[in-house]
C-alpha cells in the first residue's frame, strides 16, 4: 500500500457501516472495520476489537496510522470514543457522548425538544411501572410506548387500546427497562432530514420518507425502518428551510451554550401532519440501517473530504452546500422469521445490497439471521423507475419465511 493512500477506521457491524465501506471503497483508501461482520469481511479489513471497548480502538489506531475514524456506531459513540479520539489527537468524525446524549436516549430528546419549544407530540416518562400505568388509564390512543433507549429489539410498540398499553408497560419493566416513553401517536407521513455538522455549521444532506411498520399501509409491528425513499418529494423546500432554522440551529446553539457541540450526522425524525404542519418525534446519531445506501448512493461529494473538513474544523470555509445527484433512490428491508435459510437469487439483481450481520454456511451460501436480514436499495432517475425496479430484483431472491413491504413508495407517479 502506497504511503500516501489514506487509511480509514469505521467503527460498527451492521448495515450502515456497510454501506459505508462500499461508499469509501470508491475514493481509493484503506479501509478497517471494528469489528465488523463475515459480510463486511469479503470487502474490508475487520479488527476483532468491540465496539465498547474504545481504548482498544484509540491503540489500534495509533498503531496503524489511521488518519480518519468515522464512529457511525451507537456503542461507541455512548462510550465516549469521540472525545477519547479528540482528547488524544486522532481524527474522528462522532459526536462526544455527551453532545450525542439527546440523540442516544428518547427521555432526554423529548426533554431537549420541549425546552427549546420545538413542536413534539405529548409526552411522558415513566421510572417505575404504576406511575405509567396510572398515566395511561387518561391517554389517549392510540400510544407509542418506548424504551429509553435503542435495543434493536421489541423496544417499542403502537397501542391502541389501555390493556395493551398497560401490558407493554409491564413487560418493559419485567425486562429491567430502568425508564418507558410514552408519546400520543401522531397520523401523518413519516421522514428524516439528515444534516452534516461540525457541532457549528450545517448543511442538509437528505431528507428522506420512512417505512417504520411491518405491514403494508403501516400495520404490524412498529420497528426502527423497514424501507425508505430519497429524495422525499412531499416534504416541500419551506419545511426543509424551517427545520434548518428552527429545529437544527437552535440545537447547535444549545449544545455550544453548554461547551459539547455536536460534531457527525444528525438525523431528525419528523411526522409530517395532514394540516402541512411537522412535529418532531427524536434524533438519530448517524444514518440508519435501512435508508443508508439510499442516501449514500446521492452524495456526489468526497466523503472523506468532506468528514475531514468536519474533524479538522475546516467545514464551514470549505462546503456551502453537500453536492447530491438528481437521481432517486428506494430501499426495501427484507426480513426472515428464522435464522439459518440459504439465501438465493443474489448474484441476479442489480439493486444494491446491503447486509445486516448475515453469515455464510460450509457450502459458501449466505444464510438468513432472524429478523432484519438484507437491504436493497435501487437508484434511478425518477423514484418511479427506482420503485419498479428494486421490486423486480425483490423477486428474484428467494430464501424461506421471507418477508417485506410492497407499498414502499407506492403512491409515487412521475417523480
Amino acid at each position: 500500500m502506497a504511503d500516501n493512500v489514506k487509511k480509514v477506521l469505521i467503527v460498527g457491524a451492521s448495515a450502515k457501516e456497510y454501506a459505508l465501506v462500499k461508499k469509501f471503497k470508491n475514493y481509493g483508501c484503506e479501509i478497517f472495520v471494528a469489528p465488523g461482520n463475515s459480510t463486511i469481511a469479503e470487502i474490508a479489513d475487520c479488527v476483532d476489537i468491540r465496539e465498547e471497548n474504545v481504548d482498544d480502538l484509540l491503540a489500534f489506531a495509533v498503531k496503524n496510522s489511521i488518519n480518519l475514524t468515522i464512529a457511525s456506531s451507537e456503542t461507541a459513540i455512548k462510550k465516549n470514543i469521540g472525545e477519547l479520539f479528540q482528547a488524544n489527537e486522532q481524527l474522528i468524525f462522532a459526536p462526544s457522548a455527551k453532545s450525542a446524549e439527546f440523540a442516544l436516549s428518547r427521555s432526554a430528546a423529548k426533554k431537549f425538544l420541549y425546552k427549546l419549544r420545538i413542536p413534539t407530540p405529548r409526552f411522558a416518562v415513566f421510572d417505575k411501572p404504576q406511575l405509567a400505568i396510572d398515566y395511561l388509564k387518561n391517554a389517549p390512543m392510540p400510544q407509542v410506548i418506548r424504551t429509553d433507549e435503542n435495543t434493536r429489539g421489541n423496544d417499542r410498540l403502537v397501542c391502541t387500546t389501555f390493556i395493551s398499553s398497560k401490558t407493554f408497560v409491564e413487560d418493559l419493566f419485567a425486562r429491567n427497562e430502568k425508564k418507558v416513553v410514552l408519546e400520543d401517536y401522531v397520523f401523518g407521513h413519516e421522514f428524516t432530514m439528515y444534516v452534516v455538522t461540525d457541532g457549528y455549521h450545517a448543511l442538509p444532506l437528505a431528507v428522506v420518507a420512512n417505512y417504520k411498520f411491518m405491514e403494508n399501509g403501516d400495520g404490524g409491528i412498529l420497528t426502527d425502518g423497514i424501507g425508505a425513499f430519497t429524495p422525499d418529494y412531499k416534504v416541500s423546500k419551506e419545511i426543509e428551510d424551517s427545520l434548518m432554522k428552527n429545529v437544527v440551529n437552535n440545537v447547535l446553539v444549545s449544545l455550544q451554550n453548554k461547551e459539547t457541540p455536536y460534531l457527525g450526522i444528525l438525523g431528525i425524525n419528523c411526522v409530517l401532519k395532514d394540516d402541512g404542519k411537522y412535529v418532531v418525534l427524536d434524533f438519530v446519531p448517524f444514518l440508519s440501517d435501512h435508508d443508508s445506501d439510499a442516501v449514500l448512493n446521492l452524495v456526489d461529494e468526497n466523503l472523506l473530504t468532506l468528514f475531514e473538513a468536519c474533524a479538522v474544523g475546516s467545514f464551514a470555509d470549505d462546503y456551502q452546500n453537500i453536492s447530491v445527484s438528481d437521481n432517486a433512490s428506494v430501499s426495501c428491508v427484507l426480513s426472515s422469521r428464522c435464522a439459518g435459510n440459504v439465501i438465493t437469487g443474489l448474484e441476479l439483481v442489480e439493486s444494491d445490497i446491503t447486509h445486516f450481520p448475515v453469515r455464510k454456511n460450509e457450502y459458501l451460501e449466505y444464510e438468513t439471521i432472524k429478523g432484519k436480514t438484507l437491504v436493497l436499495t435501487k437508484t434511478a432517475k425518477t423514484l418511479s423507475r427506482a420503485r419498479k425496479y428494486l421490486y423486480e430484483d425483490i423477486e428474484l431472491i428467494n430464501f424461506d419465511t421471507k418477508k417485506y413491504r410492497n407499498d414502499i413508495c407506492k403512491q409515487v407517479e412521475n417523480f
